[in-house]
This record gives C-alpha cells, sequence and structure tokens, in this order.
C-alpha cells in the first residue's frame, strides 16, 4: 500500500504546484475538531487548523495541521496535509482531497496519510465524513469545522 499512497502523495502535490495561481482572492481559515476510528488500532481525535486559497472559482487549495491524541498506543502526533477542495458556490456541499504526512511521537515516526473527504459547508460551519488511509490501516472519521 505504501507504493500506492507515494504516486498519490505526489501527485497531489504536482497538481497543487501547478494549479496554484499568481493571484489568490482570499484566505479562509478553519477550525477544525475530528474524531476518527483507526481500523484494528482504535480511536483518534484532534484539533487542527485550515487555511485555504481559493482560486478557480470553487477549488481551492490549502493546508490541514494541527495536534493529534491516538489512543492505540496513547501518543501525540502532529497531522499535516495539503487540500484540494471543491466547494461549488451555489451548493452547500463540499468534496476534498487530502494528503502529507503525520508525525507520531511514538512507534512510526513519518505515517503516510491520504483521505477524501466530503459534507456541508455554509458561511461559519461544515460538517463532513472522511475516509482514507493512514498508514498501516485505513480509517473514517467525522469533522467539525468552525470558519473564523
Amino acid at each position: 500500500m505504501k507504493q500506492l499512497l507515494r504516486p498519490f502523495l505526489g501527485g497531489l502535490l504536482a497538481l497543487a504546484v501547478i494549479l496554484a495561481p499568481e493571484k489568490s482572492e482570499a484566505a479562509d481559515f478553519r477550525l477544525n475538531l475530528g474524531a476518527d476510528y483507526h481500523i484494528d488500532s482504535g480511536a483518534f481525535f484532534h484539533l487542527t487548523g485550515t487555511v485555504d486559497f481559493i482560486f478557480a472559482g470553487p477549488l481551492s487549495i490549502g493546508t490541514r495541521f494541527g495536534a493529534l491524541l491516538a489512543t492505540q498506543p496513547n501518543t501525540l502526533a502532529v497531522p499535516l496535509d495539503l487540500s484540494l477542495r471543491f466547494n461549488p458556490r451555489r451548493t452547500p456541499l463540499y468534496l476534498e482531497v487530502l494528503g502529507g504526512p503525520w508525525i507520531f511521537f511514538e512507534g512510526d515516526t513519518f505515517r503516510a496519510h491520504g483521505a477524501f473527504g466530503f459534507g456541508y459547508q455554509n458561511r461559519s460551519v461544515s460538517f463532513g465524513l472522511e475516509i482514507g488511509y493512514l498508514e498501516p490501516r485505513p480509517h473514517i472519521g467525522l469533522r467539525l469545522g468552525f470558519r473564523l
């Protein structure tokens, strides 16, 4: 699976560089709360910040970073992701693709992460579901975000 995830993350980074505009409209900042279940490894909870740079209409590119608490084993981590988000202006729904390294303070230090998310977003609140892969297993989680 590691061999499949590396080209995905490289492709996401290449797409971000290619699509990056010379000027972006504005940056949005969201504070996110998340709870995930990592298959066979228990739950993890995180508090992250997301900065999105809007370009090409409903398409935005951004970063997600923050702090994570894993339950099995009990450890802290730093999730770092690039995101590509599609949020049509006339509908409150969004789709996003995320990927990047997550840094754990116990066990395997660097773990690859890739995910697909979708949900509801209005002017100040977003709520969604994320399905992804955090090395070495898949995960599913809920997200609650507040635009600041």
